[in-house]
């Protein structure tokens, strides 16, 4: 190569770099009213909000742009605050963009917020929380001015009983029987945080929040709650209809125009304990370590063996999701952790000697103590056979080294996407 041709490529080099450092992600807050549209995701057979942003950021910027949105609601759904993302060269400022995108757009969308996020940021990979609000309108008449945004029920609903219902759907379930299953392969459990239920005159609203939502869950959920308020059934039938995992068994799917997206809670680091229980498992995650050490600590309380390999893969592959490179896993149960045993793309290995005492010494005095007592209370529950009740508390001193002992650790590491 002569000297003019590599003076040439350094110079493109430069180019690239500069391009680089110019662009930038940018996180929008976008709200619309969804009648008019056919959804959030591109469709060939009508409008949908991600056509018109794509279309307007394009015009605004003067390239071409193509947005991400976080969550892709159905045709005539609302949203309060859906998240999307797009990449751009432009130099405008990123918290700028709303307010010149907003005299664009039609008066049904409009962008409430837009600021610069790192590159890396994408709004379906992120922890949030997202609330989701379904109304009824519940009265005698339908009410015309509230037609496009809430579902009408003349029959009049309990309540009190829809209330008790929505206890039994909090916390981490199997919500198979509360979705439209598009593939036999998806995975159909999700964590809700919270599910209110209240009345004010005339109506109802059901307000939920979890960790994510399979496909039509929350109008499911709201279809079957109406059926618990009008007396089809009991409220503790709920819990029957979960452990069914048949969507046959729960309601109907409540019409779109009463779901509102209402906001997506970003997390801004993990919490350093995840607990998670139910009538199939209970589980502690300590995530402290995943920052610095790439390693979380996964200890299974108890588990129905017929939902162990589901746990076991969800939970390591989260893991490794918020950045983990090892997951170190013990049974306080049963043995039932055996070398070469594959939990979806991870492969377990015992850990001994200095693995063991490697990974025991990573850990702050007070997580080995309530490690420790994680241990007694499965002890004391009688789900660790062979020992005795009257055992002293590994609180004490002295105890939490031989609880560190007995424990069998297994690593679980990535062992490539061989199934």
């Amino acid at each position: 190569m002569d000297e003019r041709e590599e003076s040439g490529a350094d110079i493109a080099d430069l180019h690239q770099l500069e391009r680089n450092d110019m662009m930038k992600r940018v996180k929008m807050v976008v709200a619309y009213d969804g009648t008019n549209y056919r959804g959030w995701q591109l469709q060939p057979n009508g409008v949908t909000i991600e056509e018109v942003l794509n279309r307007e950021l394009t015009a605004l910027l003067k390239e071409p742009i193509t947005i991400i949105g976080a969550s892709r609601t159905d045709s005539g759904v609302h949203a309060r605050g859906n998240v999307a993302v797009f990449d751009t060269e432009n130099r405008m400022p990123a918290d700028k963009i709303c307010f010149a995108l907003n005299q664009r757009l039609p008066e049904d969308i409009r962008v409430q917020s837009s600021e610069e996020v790192p590159l890396t940021w994408h709004p379906r990979k992120a922890n949030c929380t997202k609330t989701y609000e379904y109304r009824i309108l519940n009265r005698k008449i339908a009410m015309p001015t509230e037609r496009l945004y809430s579902h009408f029920c003349y029959f009049p609903l309990d309540v009190e009983k829809m209330q008790q219902a929505a206890a039994y759907l909090v916390g981490e379930h199997d919500f198979k029987s509360f979705c439209t299953v598009r593939t036999q392969a998806e995975e159909t459990v999700r964590t809700v945080y919270s599910l209110d239920v209240t009345k004010e005159q005339d109506m109802i609203t059901i307000r939920i929040s979890g960790s994510g939502f399979l496909y039509n869950m929350v109008r499911i959920i709201a279809g079957t709650l109406m059926k618990v308020g009008m007396g089809v059934y009991p409220p503790e039938h709920v819990e029957e209809i979960i452990d069914a995992r048949d969507r046959q068994q729960a309601g109907q799917t409540a019409l779109a125009r009463g779901l509102t997206l209402v906001s997506l809670e970003y997390e801004k680091e993990l919490p350093d304990w995840h607990h998670r229980e139910n009538k199939e498992w209970e589980y502690d995650i300590l995530q402290s370590h995943i920052r610095e050490e790439k390693t979380a600590y996964f200890l299974i309380r108890r588990c129905l063996d017929e939902e162990w390999d589901g746990v076991l893969r969800r939970n390591i592959h989260h893991a490794f999701q918020n950045g983990a490179q090892q997951v170190l896993v013990a049974d306080l149960e049963k043995e039932r952790l055996k070398d070469g045993d594959r939990y979806g793309y991870y492969v377990v290995e015992e850990l001994s000697g200095d693995g063991a005492a490697e990974a025991v010494g990573m850990l702050s005095g007070e997580e080995r103590t309530r490690i420790a007592g994680i241990i007694d209370r499965s002890l004391r529950d009688g789900e660790k056979s062979g020992e005795k009740s009257g055992e002293k508390s590994s609180e004490e001193e002295g105890e939490t080294d031989k609880h560190d002992n007995r424990l069998r650790w297994y690593r679980a590491a990535d062992g490539g996407r061989d199934m």
